[in-house]
């Protein structure tokens, strides 16, 4: 399955440092190369993964079927309930 995700607002650094890290195969790639960077350029890697992260989660969120969110719903009504 390839995914395809967009991140709004990043600067001509943080795209190629988004570009570079998309590419790489494995996580552990990803580590090595951050490990290689200057503190600054590590830390906008990190807000870039998250901000990844966060793409991924809204993409699949929008796949879902939408009886599969209503359940979902239902259940976490249900455990704000209980607490």
């Amino acid at each position: 399955m390839t995914v395809e995700i967009k991140l709004e607002g990043l600067n001509a650094r943080q795209k190629v440092l988004a570009d570079i890290m998309w590419e790489l195969e494995e996580y552990e790639d990803v580590e090595r190369f951050m490990a290689s960077l200057p503190k600054r350029e590590r830390i906008e890697c990190e807000g870039i993964i998250e901000m990844m992260k966060m793409e991924l989660v809204e993409s699949y969120r929008k796949g879902m079927n939408i009886e599969n969110t209503q359940e979902a719903d239902r259940v976490i009504a249900k455990m704000r309930l209980t607490k």
